[in-house]
């Protein structure tokens, strides 16, 4: 069974950023409800057996059902994503990053405010629900991209692209503190980003 990321630090950590309410109601109702429904569709598929999460999602063509290919996408998706949002994030965050990260983005996107302003501008962009990443694919290349609900860049590249940091657009990421300002909740997720576990995850994937 798939296990959901356990955020290291208390809940009300994150504040003024991100509020305790809403950390505590994200990770225990909806990303336990997405691994719990993850796990049920799963039970339905042993030819997924043993295959990690990532794999399951490059593979979703497979599932000849159309109402379980739905549940593993939407809720493989919401565990997946969740996992990775909750994963690079730091009391300790904000800053820029450093090493082969940072000169990949520069070369990239010009710097870390350019970066910022393209996933800024990917999260306002999305109508409705859904997620902004940052993805690398295997050659160390970077990308700023945009899904609607719990899709990702996996399931759109066929693992090609790989998200190393997301951004969670959903409501229930940001309205208990910001309503219906998702412009500044996104200002306040660059200050508690962990671009260090960025670097680390982007370093992984060229491993």
């Amino acid at each position: 069974m798939f296990q959901q990321y356990e955020i290291p630090y208390a809940y009300n950590a994150l504040e003024p950023h991100i509020d305790e309410l809403t950390m505590l109601t994200h990770s225990t109702k909806h990303h336990a409800g997405y691994t719990k429904n993850f796990n049920d569709a799963l039970a339905k598929l042993p030819q997924f057996d043993g295959l990690g999460a990532e794999q399951i999602l490059t593979r979703l063509d497979e599932i000849s059902d159309a109402a379980l290919r739905a549940a593993v996408q939407n809720n493989g998706g919401g565990f997946y994503n969740h996992n990775l949002y909750f994963a690079h994030l730091s009391p300790n965050g904000g800053g820029e990053p450093s090493g082969e990260l940072a000169a990949q983005i520069e070369r990239t996107f010009g710097g870390i405010a350019p970066l910022r302003e393209q996933l800024s501008a990917a999260g306002m962009g999305r109508f409705g629900s859904g997620w902004a990443w940052l993805s690398a694919n295997a050659a160390g290349e970077l990308k700023v991209s945009s899904t609607p609900n719990q899709d990702n860049p996996i399931m759109e590249s066929k693992g090609a692209w790989t998200p190393i940091l997301g951004i969670d657009v959903w409501e229930h990421a940001y309205y208990l503190k910001y309503r219906n300002l998702r412009g500044d909740y996104l200002k306040a997720f660059f200050e508690v980003v962990d671009w260090q576990q960025v670097a680390r995850s982007y370093a992984a994937l060229k491993a």
